[in-house]
């Protein structure tokens, strides 16, 4: 199915009647397809309901593609039974693991970007889209410590995994300023050398420093606006890569709906080139 995807929102049960009544053009919704793999009940009723009048699309957490197994069968069957049944613009999980020996994390976990890392991940990726028989975006992670055994930088990780699988990628504009805040590096330079032609995503958040380390350590809390410095790197990327979906990502203290709808209608604005002046 065709969609027209231009800036959206994550989806909260707090905003469902407001987010079925809207009307504006060009809006989508996200949801962590965990929250809706049942059978029925009233949270799907409500995720039918705004897919009759809005695109979705569905941001996993759980399939852990960076960990030592295969994704969890029956999980993975249940998120094929859900894509179905709504019909996703758009299928997205992290570059992360969070299952360890059958144990479930409520965390998206780093690793050494390994060659035998990528295999693996690799591996995860096609099983998953096979399953879905779609493609899926992977998403860059949040840095927050420094990892040794490092052997490929992550952008060229990233971009070695699109050409192996044919996924495409997940490129968190507040990631990558989090992530270059607490290491050390640039990030208007990664997002330069982030490969551009696979991005199916974008998504923007709110960030805060740490409540004991301050701005030494920032945390990718989505409970807060998205920043000016995220703004910028937002800007630099689509200048470079041109329009692509966008989201805006709010996970607590949410304000109302039209506070939200407010932020993504100037992502949307950044996302459409100006009009050119009559001569």
């Amino acid at each position: 199915m065709t969609h027209f995807l231009d800036a959206g929102l994550g989806l909260k049960p707090q905003h469902y009647d407001a987010a079925l009544a809207c009307s504006t053009a060009g809006l989508w919704f996200e949801v962590h397809p965990e929250n809706y793999m049942v059978a029925g009940g009233p949270r799907l009723a409500w995720l039918e309901a705004i897919r009759s009048k809005h695109p979705l699309s569905l941001h996993g957490v759980a399939l852990s593609l960076a960990a030592d197994t295969e994704p969890d069968a029956a999980h993975l069957k249940r998120l094929a039974e859900l894509a179905r049944r709504v019909e996703p613009a758009l299928i997205s999980e992290h570059l992360a693991w969070s299952t360890w020996r059958g144990a479930y994390h409520p965390d998206l976990l780093p690793f050494p970007r390994t060659t035998e890392a990528l295999a693996r991940v690799a591996d995860n990726v096609s099983r998953t889209q096979d399953a879905l028989q779609q493609r899926i975006a992977v998403e860059n992670p949040s840095h927050y410590l420094k990892l040794d055994g490092h052997e490929w930088s992550e952008t060229e990780f990233l971009r070695e995994l699109v050409r192996r699988t044919g996924c495409g990628l997940l490129l968190d504009v507040n990631n990558v300023y989090v992530s270059a805040c607490n290491m050390g590096y640039s990030a208007e330079e990664y997002i330069d050398a982030f490969p551009g032609e696979a991005v199916m995503e974008i998504h923007l958040a709110g960030h805060a420093p740490d409540p004991r380390l301050g701005n030494t350590l920032l945390v990718d809390s989505h409970d807060a606006p998205v920043a000016p410095e995220v703004w910028a790197l937002y800007e630099r990327l689509i200048r470079r890569i041109g329009t692509r979906p966008t989201l805006i990502e709010r996970d607590d203290n949410l304000p109302a709906f039209d506070v939200l709808l407010a932020e993504r209608d100037h992502a949307a604005a950044l996302l459409r080139p100006p009009v050119a002046e009559a001569a």
